[in-house]
């Protein structure tokens, strides 16, 4: 019989490799504009939350394609990946809150928070139900992960375009 992990083993090669693929889409987007976001606290920290969710998605694809390994397992990876991005979203989370940049704008800052922490809580419920041996929990953490590819394309965008305006 197969496993649960085993059966999501295409799905997360694809989000393994459109992931990695993104994250240097993101790198080379950050590049571009690399002084813009140097100089305000806030938006360095915000591409550095974008960074680690997304990888957290990249990672927790890899994880889930190591053979034999039981589910219950993996669900501990997965929470443990979500309070590691969890610490870097605090961290994120906190220079965007006490960022004094000239013409940072605070009105959006719930939101621009809220971008990388909605990926982190969905993962962490999914580990909860993966722990649980529920395997409903895999389609929580590939909602997840679809969330932070979604969150790291918006934040590519502001790289590149919006942070000029």
């Amino acid at each position: 019989m197969e496993s649960a992990l085993a059966s999501w083993g295409e799905f997360n090669v694809a989000i393994a490799g459109a992931g990695a693929a993104l994250g240097g889409l993101l790198i080379v987007a950050l590049s571009v504009n690399i002084k813009q976001i140097a100089e305000s606290r806030g938006l360095a920290a915000r591409a550095g939350a974008a960074i680690s969710a997304l990888i957290l998605g990249v990672v927790l694809a890899c994880a889930a394609l190591i053979p034999g390994q039981e589910l219950w397992v993996f669900g501990v990876e997965v929470l443990a990946g979500a309070l590691a991005g969890g610490v870097i979203a605090v961290l994120a989370s906190r220079a965007i809150l006490e960022d004094d940049t000239p013409g940072h704008q605070h009105r959006w800052d719930a939101q621009h928070i809220a971008s990388f922490v909605f990926p982190l809580v969905i993962y962490a419920v999914g580990g909860v139900l993966i722990v649980m041996s529920l395997p409903a929990g895999l389609v929580v953490v590939a909602l997840g992960t679809i969330i932070a590819l979604i969150g790291a394309v918006v934040f590519s965008w502001v790289a590149l375009v919006e942070i000029l305006r």
